[in-house]
C-alpha cells in the first residue's frame, strides 16, 4: 500500500483506474459498511487469507476535503462497531487488487497480530490545556512567588512587573503539568496501554489510551471526575471512541530473503 499525493500511482500493467482506496483491514466475515466512501464510492471488502481489506475505487484526484475525511471516518466507525480494525490513515491507496491481495497474504501474520492487539478495544484521547489565572491561589502556595509579589508591590516598576508576570506564568504551567501527571496516574490503570502525543507550553497533556470497550463508560466517568478535581489548573477534554490508530502498525515488516 502506498500513500501518494494523488491517485495515479501505477505499476506495470495497471492504470490509475485500477487503484483502490484502502480504509482498513478487518477479520474475514465482517460486513461491508453501508456508508459511502471517499468521493461517494461504495465500499466493498476484498478477502484474502482470512482477512478483509475495506476498499473503494480511488478517485482520479484525491484531496483532503472535509466531506472525504468525514466519509473515511464514517467507514472506519462502521467497521469498528463490528470488531477489531487496523485503520489506515487518509489517502492510503493500492495500485490494484492483485497487489493488495498479495500484501494481505504476505503480511497475514502481522495483520492478525495487530488485530489481536486491538480486539475488544477502542482508542480514547485525553487532552489537557493550561488554565490561565488562579494567581491568588498560586501565590498563597508558593513562598518564592509571595516574596516576589511583595517586592513588586513595595517597589513597582516595569521590570518588576514583567518578572512577576513571567514567574506567575511559569508557576501556572508548572501547576498544570503537575495536574496532568495526577490525571495520568488515575487513568492509566483503566487502560490496556497508553501513548503520549506531542506537548507544548499550553497543551501539557495529550495521551491516547487503549481502553476495553466494556470499560469505556468507567473511563469517561474517571475523566469527568479528574476534570472537576483539577479544573482550576487544567482544562480536560476527551475524544472517542476512535479507531485504534495509535496502537497498531499498519506496515508489515519486509519479507526476509
Amino acid at each position: 500500500m502506498t500513500v501518494p499525493t494523488a491517485t495515479g500511482t501505477t505499476t506495470a500493467g495497471t492504470t490509475a483506474l485500477d487503484a483502490l482506496y484502502v480504509y482498513g483491514i478487518v477479520p474475514a466475515g465482517s460486513r461491508a459498511p453501508r456508508s459511502p466512501g471517499v468521493n461517494g464510492a461504495p465500499v466493498r471488502l476484498l478477502t484474502e487469507t482470512g482477512l478483509c481489506a475495506a476498499v473503494s475505487t480511488a478517485p482520479v484526484r484525491l484531496r483532503a476535503r472535509r466531506r472525504d475525511l468525514m466519509a473515511h471516518q464514517a467507514v472506519l466507525d462502521e467497521l469498528t462497531a463490528q470488531g477489531p480494525v487496523i485503520p489506515m490513515r487518509f489517502a492510503v491507496v493500492s495500485p490494484e487488487a492483485g497487489v493488495l491481495r498479495s500484501e494481505l497474504r504476505t503480511g497475514a501474520a502481522h495483520w492478525e497480530k495487530q488485530l489481536d492487539v486491538v480486539r475488544g478495544c477502542v482508542e480514547m484521547n485525553v487532552k489537557g490545556t493550561v488554565v490561565p489565572g488562579c494567581f491568588a491561589q498560586l501565590v498563597r502556595r508558593d513562598e518564592k512567588l509571595r516574596a516576589l509579589a511583595r517586592r513588586t508591590r513595595q517597589r513597582p516598576d516595569y521590570e518588576a512587573n514583567v518578572r512577576l508576570g513571567e514567574a506567575l506564568a511559569r508557576g501556572v504551567r508548572r501547576e498544570a503539568r503537575r495536574a496532568a501527571r495526577e490525571v495520568l496516574n488515575h487513568l492509566a490503570p483503566l487502560a490496556v496501554r497508553s501513548v503520549q502525543g506531542s506537548l507544548d507550553d499550553e497543551q501539557v497533556l495529550s495521551t491516547s489510551f487503549l481502553v476495553r470497550s466494556a470499560d469505556e463508560p468507567r473511563f469517561r466517568q474517571a475523566v469527568d471526575a479528574r476534570a472537576r478535581d483539577v479544573g482550576d489548573r487544567l482544562a480536560l477534554s476527551v475524544t472517542g471512541p476512535l479507531p485504534c490508530y495509535s496502537f497498531v502498525d499498519p506496515r508489515p515488516a519486509p519479507a526476509r530473503r
